[in-house]
């Protein structure tokens, strides 16, 4: 802060208020200093203080706006959907057999089978509407809760569903309408109980619903869906959204 006395200089001829930056009185041409005395680069006079330095940014990254941290890459997302085509290509090329990665009959010992079968899948169309569901909501998920809770979400999902379906006896379980399914149900739950904090993200709920109702009825247009598989999936994913939702 700049003193009063800093303002003006008197003139001790004239007793007139003059700039202090001047060396002669305008008024009665009285010499009031040898020199004048210097600016200083801030733009501050005799006695201000000196202005603090703005602080510096990084530079921006690569897809970054000012203002506006990027959104970090579904790895985790990807890495499952990338899981499934290499097996659907190793399937179609005959070096694995259904027998070998699929829940086709009772498990006996094998019940890993209920965690391989979830990457399993008949059709190219069965595995397009699942794992296109999978790339939305797992991506939603992982980027609000990380990657390693989607790939335990999408586990448990899976397998679990494939493992009820199991227990009850129905066989096949193929693919992961189980997973997407209970993926979508925990990122609607998790949601909706944001809306009732007061926290409308402003989603389109309509297009989640068409979503929902086609993983569901899967098993209608592939007889390797396990409609069972679906059902407990979407429970287990509903019960995860609940407790997701108390992560804020």
């Amino acid at each position: 802060m700049v003193s009063e006395p800093d303002l003006f200089v008197v003139c001790k001829n004239c007793s007139s208020e003059v700039s202090p930056y001047v060396t002669e009185c305008p008024y009665c041409g009285q010499r009031v200093r040898k020199r004048a005395p210097k600016i200083e680069k801030n733009g501050g006079g005799p006695g201000a203080t000196q202005a603090a330095k703005p602080p510096s940014l990084p530079r921006l990254r690569r897809g970054e706006m000012p203002g506006i941290s990027p959104d970090a890459r579904p790895y985790a997302t990807l890495a499952i959907i990338g899981l499934a085509l290499v097996l659907t290509v190793a399937l179609s090329s005959g070096a694995v057999t259904f027998l070998d990665v699929g829940l086709i009959g009772p498990p006996g010992e094998q019940w890993w089978r209920v965690l391989t079968t979830v990457f399993v899948h008949q059709s190219t169309g069965y595995a397009f509407i699942t794992l296109v569901s999978v790339a939305i909501f797992g991506t939603h998920l992982e980027r609000r809760f990380g990657p390693v809770t989607l790939i335990l979400l999408f586990l448990v999902c899976g397998a679990g569903g494939a493992a009820v379906s199991a227990v009850a006896g129905i066989y096949p379980a193929f693919g992961a309408n189980g997973a997407a399914l209970g993926l979508l149900c925990a990122w609607l739950v998790e949601d909706r109980r944001a809306f009732r904090r007061g926290e409308d993200r402003e989603n389109d709920l309509l297009g989640v619903y068409v979503i929902a109702g086609v993983l569901a009825l899967t098993f209608v247009a592939d007889p390797f869906a396990s409609a069972v598989a679906a059902a407990a999936g979407a429970v287990i994913g509903s019960l995860a959204g609940l407790l997701l939702s108390l992560r804020r």
